[in-house]
C-alpha cells in the first residue's frame, strides 16, 4: 500500500451496476445518475433500502457493535525492529507526524479473541445464542488448512454457544473483510436465508518484526456486531446503504489506496440515500498513518472534521476491525447523535467498501444490564479502552 501522492488513473471499464437504485425524482441529488467511468463491481448492496428506507424494501439493522483488544499495551518505542523498519520505508522517526503511540499485543489465539468479542455483542444486545442462525467469520489469515479449519470453527461456535448456526468465512478482502462480511450478512437477512447473523472479525500479528508496515502500526484485536431485521438491544443502527468498488489491476498490495474507488463508492451510497457528502456526520475509517488517512479521505470528498483520528495513536491499525472500533469509541466519546449518519469505510489497494448507518434513538436494554465491559458503544460512562487487566479485558 503506497503512501505516494496519487496521480491515479480512472479505471477503463465504465459500468453501471444493475442493482444500483434507479434515480428518484423527489430530489435533485437522487435524480442525477451515478458518475460515468466508474469501476466494475461498484454496486448498492442486495437488500439495501431504496432511498434510505423510503422505498419498498424494509431496512435492516446493525446492533451492539463491540470489540476487544490484545491484553498487553506496548509503547511504539519498544516495538520490535521499529527503527530498522522505519528506515527501510524511508520514514523519519517522527511519532507525532505518523500517529505512533501505543499498540496492543495478545497471547490469545484468534479463536479466543473472536469468542470474547462475539460474547460481548450477544450480551450487549440481550440476544440468546440460540437466536443466532448464522456466523460470518472474518480474518486476514485463517490458520492452518482444510485439516484444521473444522476444529478452528468448532472452537469459536462452541465458545459463543452457537449450537445450530450456519457459518461462512471471509478472508480475501484483506482489511476490508469486516465490511465485506457485514454486507454479506445484510444480503443474507434481506433475502430471508437467515434471521440473525453474527459478524466477527479477528486478527493478530504473527511475526513481531512485521508489526510496523509502511502504511500502519498494527494491534491485535477482534470486533463484532449483529445484523437483523429488527434492532437488538439499546445500541443499534439502521443500515441505510452500502457499496463496493474494485479495480482488479490495482489489487497487488504495494499499490496505493485509490481515491477514485472511494469517490465511486461515496457516489453510489449517497445516490441511494438521497444525501450529500456534507450530510454524513462521521466517517469511521481504517486507522492507517494519520497523513495517509487524512490525504485519502479528503481526496474522497470528506473534511477532516468528519474523520475520527483519535484511535490512531491509541492503538493503531487493528486490521479489518477499525471501522467498528472507531464507531464504538466515537459513540462512547459522546460524538454519535440519535438520527446521525455514519459511514463505515475501508480501503485496500484495488478495493473500497462503504456502509452507511443511521443511529437509532437509544432504548432501554432488555433486562438487567448493570455491569458493562469494554467494547459496547452503549457503555458511555466508562473510560476508553486503553488499559487492560490480566484477563485481557480492556477497562
Amino acid at each position: 500500500m503506497s503512501t505516494r501522492t496519487p496521480g491515479e488513473r480512472s479505471p477503463n471499464t465504465p459500468t453501471r451496476s444493475p442493482r444500483t437504485p434507479a434515480p428518484r425524482t423527489a430530489s435533485p441529488r437522487a435524480a442525477s445518475a451515478p458518475p460515468a467511468g466508474v469501476p466494475a463491481g461498484s454496486t448498492a448492496p442486495a437488500g439495501a433500502p431504496d432511498g434510505a428506507g423510503r422505498g419498498g424494501t424494509a431496512s435492516l439493522h446493525l446492533s451492539a457493535p463491540s470489540y476487544v483488544l490484545g491484553e498487553k499495551e506496548l509503547d511504539h518505542t519498544v516495538v520490535e525492529d521499529l527503527a530498522d523498519r522505519a528506515r527501510e520505508f524511508g520514514m523519519p522517526p517522527r511519532a507525532a507526524l505518523w500517529g505512533w503511540g501505543t499498540v496492543r499485543r495478545t497471547a490469545e489465539t484468534l479463536q479466543g479473541l473472536a469468542v470474547r468479542a462475539g460474547l460481548e455483542t450477544l450480551r450487549a444486545s440481550g440476544t440468546d445464542p440460540s437466536d443466532v442462525d448464522c456466523l460470518v467469520l472474518c480474518s486476514t489469515r485463517f490458520p492452518g488448512g482444510p485439516r484444521t479449519h473444522g476444529r478452528f470453527v468448532q472452537e469459536i461456535l462452541d465458545g459463543l454457544g452457537l449450537e445450530n448456526a450456519a457459518f461462512t468465512g471471509v478472508t480475501l478482502n484483506r482489511c476490508t473483510n469486516l465490511l465485506a462480511g457485514l454486507r454479506l450478512a445484510q444480503a443474507l437477512v434481506a433475502s430471508g436465508q437467515h434471521r440473525t447473523v453474527l459478524v466477527v472479525t479477528t486478527d493478530r500479528v504473527t511475526d513481531e518484526s512485521r508489526r510496523l508496515e509502511k502504511f500502519a502500526l498494527f494491534s491485535d484485536g477482534a470486533a463484532s456486531a449483529l445484523v437483523s431485521a429488527d434492532p437488538l438491544g439499546p445500541d443499534a443502527y439502521e443500515m441505510v446503504a452500502g457499496a463496493s468498488a474494485q479495480d482488479r489491476r490495482e489489487l497487488e498490495w504495494t499499490n496505493e489506496v485509490s481515491s477514485v474507488l472511494s469517490r465511486t463508492v461515496n457516489e453510489r451510497i449517497l445516490h441511494a440515500a438521497e444525501m450529500k457528502t456534507g450530510d454524513i456526520d462521521g466517517v469511521l475509517h481504517l486507522n492507517l498513518f494519520k497523513p495517509l488517512v487524512v490525504l485519502k479521505e479528503r481526496q474522497a470528498g470528506f473534511t477532516k472534521d468528519q474523520l475520527w483520528l483519535e484511535n490512531i495513536p491509541r492503538f493503531g491499525h487493528c486490521f479489518a476491525a477499525d471501522p467498528l472500533i472507531n464507531l464504538v469509541d466515537r459513540a462512547r466519546a459522546g460524538q454519535v447523535k440519535d438520527g446521525g449518519s455514519y459511514l463505515l469505510a475501508a480501503s485496500v489497494p484495488g478495493v473500497r467498501i462503504g456502509l452507511l448507518l443511521r443511529r437509532r434513538p437509544a432504548a432501554p436494554a432488555p433486562g438487567p444490564q448493570e455491569h458493562q465491559t469494554q467494547g459496547s458503544a452503549g457503555d458511555t460512562a466508562r473510560r476508553p479502552a486503553t488499559q487492560a487487566d490480566e484477563t485481557g479485558e480492556s477497562r
